[in-house]
C-alpha cells in the first residue's frame, strides 16, 4: 500500500485499461494504440506477480513495499518439533528402538499441528492488518492526517508481509510434497 506500483487492485485496473486500449486499437486499426494496450497489460501482469511475492529469511518475511513481519513463534517451534520428531523416528527405526520411533512420530505430528495453528494465526492477523490498514488510510485521507495515513500504510504492509510469508511457506511445502 506504500505505493500503487505493486498493488493487486491497481494491476487489475491497469490490465483492464490496457485491454480496452488494445481493443480500441484493433477496432480502429491503430496499431500504436493496440501495441500500447498490450504493453500496459504486460506491465500489469508483472505488477500483479510482484504484488504476490515475499522474501523469507528464516522467520522473517519482507515484501517489495517494505513490509516486514516475524512469524508466529508457533510456526518456528512447530517446524523445529517436526524436524526433531522426524530425526527421532528415523533413528528409532534404524536402531529398532520402537519407543523412540513412536515418540518421533508423535512429536512430528504435534509439530505439524503447532505450525499449522501458527500459520492460521499469522494469516488471519495479516489479512486483518491489511484490511485495517486500508480502512485507516482511507479515513486518514479524508481527515488529512498524514501521520495516521503513514501508520495505516505500515500496518497494511506488515499485514501483507505476514500473509505472503504464510503463502510462501505453504507453497514451499506443496512443492516439496509434490516432488
Amino acid at each position: 500500500m506504500s505505493t500503487n506500483e505493486t498493488s493487486t487492485g491497481q494491476s487489475y485496473l491497469d490490465k483492464a485499461v490496457g485491454a480496452v486500449q488494445s481493443g480500441i486499437g484493433s477496432l480502429t486499426g491503430n496499431t500504436a494504440d493496440k501495441a500500447q494496450g498490450e504493453a500496459r497489460k504486460d506491465v500489469a501482469d508483472q505488477k500483479h506477480d510482484l504484488s504476490h511475492t515475499a522474501a523469507k529469511a528464516g522467520p522473517i518475511s519482507v515484501t517489495p513495499e517494505g513490509g516486514i513481519a516475524k512469524d508466529s513463534p508457533d510456526r518456528t517451534s512447530g517446524a523445529w518439533n517436526q524436524n526433531v520428531g522426524a530425526a527421532k523416528e528415523a533413528v528409532g527405526g534404524f536402531l529398532g528402538a520402537e519407543g523412540l520411533k513412536q515418540e518421533g512420530i508423535r512429536q512430528n505430528k504435534e509439530g505439524k499441528g503447532q505450525e499449522a495453528a501458527g500459520q492460521v494465526n499469522d494469516l488471519g492477523k495479516g489479512i486483518g492488518d491489511r484490511v485495517g490498514g486500508n480502512i485507516g488510510a482511507a479515513v486518514a485521507g479524508i481527515t488529512g492526517n498524514e501521520a495516521q495515513k503513514e501508520e495505516a500504510r505500515r500496518q497494511h504492509d506488515e499485514g501483507k508481509a505476514r500473509q505472503r510469508g504464510v503463502e510462501a511457506d505453504l507453497q514451499k511445502r506443496a512443492e516439496a510434497e509434490g516432488a
